[in-house]
């Protein structure tokens, strides 16, 4: 596993954000072309790869897909291969899904089974989503997976577990950007003034009746708001407002309830505060459902096959653009534990690294399985 944690520490340095991943996808280049070239294929997909390795006798395709991006996040962790990009970190682990996927991808290249295998690097997990775009491409179309599996790593959880249910898992997700545009002026006359920083107020206000007013009660949905910015200095009636905020529901209706609710709201301010707005949605992810009977499979291979530890967790509202790719492929993602302390998107990240070994040895021994023709 040496080579492995070398490979990890390597990525780990030089994080990347959204479709600006070349680097990262120079260095899986290069670690590709180092191994044997007989029975691969490689296409590149703006800073992503698609990698095939031909089966010996192959009657579908199994997918298996790592995110390749990095956080603008600057890392505190002290290690001493820590970031050497400015304000980037792998504070979602994508390092350790990449060095697991060229694990298991080193595998099956030295070990054929009759079925083919798609390894997908996708980037721009983090932003603004590239799993969508990547499963619509012309490249990907050719290589169609007739089922595919991702993981994520879970600090929460110790090393030696994995995590998953039937379902849902993941939550719809979607960024939510409002703009208000009034009539700034001086502190004394506001009754020459359309304030933004009162109208931002009023919204904030109203948007938190939309869940407990128009979301059944036996749904799950949230609005979080976790920023504003508005005017420029103390004296001076705000011209301008900003709200920046994210939306999770468990269902895609309630999403559409969500953004319909938020729109009449926003168009309710226009009126009271005679100002202008608009909305913008930004990243949008569709939820992680996973399939039925592949994951009851999976459980059932790691509770009789493995000695790792299985739980059955509950659904979450984090949010991972994989949702796309399992709307059209049955499959499932599930939780990897890698103990520890800080979690996601936290700036002390430190996942153990034996859980490298752990996920190759799961998941090469589950796909040789499933690629085992009757």
């Amino acid at each position: 596993m040496d080579d492995f944690i070398k490979i990890r520490r390597d990525l780990h340095q030089i994080p990347e954000l959204g479709f600006q991943e070349f680097k990262t996808q120079a260095y899986l280049l290069d670690y590709l072309q180092s191994l044997p070239q007989d029975y691969i294929s490689i296409k590149i997909w703006k800073t992503g790869l698609l990698v095939k390795i031909h089966g010996t006798n192959p009657a579908k395709t199994i997918g298996y897909r790592t995110d390749i991006d990095g956080l603008p996040i600057e890392e505190e962790t002290g290690l001493a291969f820590s970031s050497t990009h400015n304000l980037r970190m792998h504070a979602c682990g994508h390092d350790f899904h990449m060095t697991i996927a060229l694990g298991v991808l080193t595998h099956f290249i030295q070990n054929r089974i009759c079925d083919d295998l798609l390894f997908i690097f996708q980037p721009a997990e983090e932003g603004p989503g590239g799993a969508e775009p990547m499963l619509q491409s012309p490249e990907m179309r050719e290589w169609m997976p007739d089922m595919i599996f991702a993981l994520h790593i879970a600090p929460e959880y110790p090393v030696g577990t994995v995590a998953i249910k039937e379902g849902l898992l993941f939550a719809n997700t979607s960024e939510l950007f409002i703009d208000l545009k009034g009539k700034g002026g001086h502190a004394a006359y506001p009754h020459q003034t359309n304030d933004m920083v009162v109208a931002a107020c009023a919204l904030v206000s109203q948007l938190q009746t939309v869940i407990s007013r128009n979301i059944d009660p036996l749904d799950s949905a949230v609005i979080t708001i976790g920023k504003i910015t508005g005017g420029t200095v103390q004296n001076i009636i705000a011209e301008t407002a900003r709200l920046e905020g994210t939306i999770r529901t468990l269902s895609p209706e309630a999403m559409k309830k969500v953004k319909h609710r938020i729109e009449a709201l926003v168009k309710g301010i226009e009126l009271g505060f005679e100002c202008e707005a608009a909305i913008d949605y930004g990243s949008m992810y569709y939820q992680v459902y996973n399939n039925e009977e592949l994951t009851r499979e999976f459980m059932e291979f790691v509770g009789d096959e493995t000695d790792i530890q299985l739980n059955v967790c509950k659904a979450a509202m984090t949010g991972e653009d994989f949702g796309y790719m399992l709307k059209e492929i049955p499959g499932f993602l599930y939780w990897l534990g890698v103990d520890s302390p800080f979690g996601l998107h936290h700036a002390k990240l430190n996942p153990k690294e034996e859980a490298i070994d752990i996920a190759i040895r799961i998941m090469t021994k589950f796909i040789a399985k499933k690629g085992m023709q009757v």
